[in-house]
C-alpha cells in the first residue's frame, strides 16, 4: 500500500488495480472514499481498462475474432508495478504480457499517475502504444464516495450540484448492463440533482449530452463538499448500489455495448486510438 500526503489530504493506494483505497479529508477528519464492503460493494475506486462497461455477450470483437472479456474490463483485477513515489506522488503501470494479449491483441503499457496537488488530487491515465499498430481502448474512473459525510445525517441531505444548468437525458440500460437505445429525462432544477434511494433502481445514470465539467457532492446542512473535475472526459456515469451510503461519480472515455448486433472495437461508441509511437493521457480531479 501506497500512501501519499499533503497538510490538506492523506491518500492511500493498493497496487492490485492500482485502486484507491482512502482519501481522508484532513481539515474536517472524513474518509471521503467508500470502504469496499465486500457485503455491499467490493470496490474503492476502480479504474476501468481496456473497455467502459458491459459488451455483448461478454466478448471483444476486433478483426474477427471474439475474445473474452468481462464488465469494465481486467485492470481492476490486475497487479500493477510501482514505478515512482514520493510524499505527493505514485505512478503504476499495467504492460502487457501473454495473458492480456490473450484477451486484448495489442500491446501497451497503461498507467495510472497520482498526485496531490493541495486540496486536490489528479488521477491520470497514460496509454503507451507499444505495438506496430494503432491501440484501441477505453478508459474511465469509478470512484465511490462515502454519502453521508458525518454521521447522524441522511443520503437524502445531499445532492450533485453541476457546473452549469443541464437539460439532461440519462441513456437507459437494460438487464445486462447494455444501452437499450431509450432514454430519460433527469430534472437538475437550479443545477441540482436531488440524491434519492429510488434515483439508481435501474442502473447507473449516464450522460453522453453533458456540458459541465465538473461535479460536486453538497448537502444544505453545511459547507462540507466533494468535487470532482472532469475536462478531458465526454461521458459520465453515476451511480450507487441501491441501499449503499455511497455515490459513483464516473469520467469516461467509452461505454457499453448497445444491444443488438456486435460491433468490432473500431466501430466502438467513444471508442479512444493511439497510433504507433504516440501517447495518450488523460485526467481528472477529485478536491475536498
Amino acid at each position: 500500500m501506497i500512501t501519499l500526503e499533503n497538510e490538506f489530504l492523506k491518500v492511500a493506494i493498493d497496487s492490485k488495480g492500482a485502486q484507491l483505497t482512502s482519501l481522508f479529508n484532513k481539515e474536517t477528519g472524513v474518509e471521503q472514499l467508500w470502504q469496499a464492503d465486500p457485503n455491499v460493494w467490493a470496490y474503492h475506486a476502480p479504474n476501468l481498462f481496456p473497455i467502459v462497461g458491459g459488451l455483448l455477450d461478454n466478448q471483444l470483437h476486433v478483426d474477427g475474432r471474439a475474445y473474452p472479456m468481462n464488465r469494465h474490463g481486467f485492470a481492476r483485477q490486475s497487479d500493477f508495478i510501482l514505478l515512482d513515489s514520493d510524499d505527493v506522488h505514485a505512478g503504476f503501470s499495467l504492460p502487457y504480457c501473454e495473458k492480456t494479449l490473450a484477451v486484448f491483441p495489442f500491446k501497451f503499457d497503461f498507467q495510472v499517475l497520482y498526485t496531490l496537488i493541495d486540496n486536490a488530487l489528479r488521477v491520470t491515465y497514460k496509454l503507451i502504444n507499444r505495438d506496430d499498430k494503432p491501440v484501441y481502448f477505453s478508459v474511465g474512473g469509478h470512484p465511490a464516495f462515502n454519502v453521508p459525510f458525518n454521521a447522524g445525517e441522511t443520503f437524502e441531505d445531499y445532492y450533485l450540484e453541476f457546473e452549469v444548468q443541464e437539460k439532461l437525458a440519462s441513456h437507459l440500460l437494460n438487464k445486462e448492463g447494455l444501452f437499450s437505445g431509450e432514454t430519460q429525462p433527469v430534472s437538475t432544477p437550479n443545477k441540482k440533482l436531488q440524491l434519492t434511494r429510488e434515483l439508481f433502481a435501474q442502473d447507473a445514470l449516464v450522460f453522453k449530452n453533458l456540458q459541465s465539467r465538473m461535479v460536486t457532492i453538497k448537502s444544505d446542512k453545511h459547507d462540507q463538499s466533494l468535487s470532482v473535475e472532469f475536462p478531458h472526459f465526454n461521458y459520465l456515469g453515476i451511480w450507487a448500489k441501491p441501499g449503499a451510503d455511497f455515490v459513483c461519480i464516473e469520467p469516461w472515455l467509452g461505454c457499453a455495448d448497445s444491444a443488438g448486433e456486435p460491433k468490432d472495437i473500431r466501430q466502438k461508441e467513444n471508442i479512444q486510438k493511439v497510433v504507433v509511437g504516440h501517447v495518450f493521457e488523460a485526467s481528472y480531479y477529485i478536491s475536498v
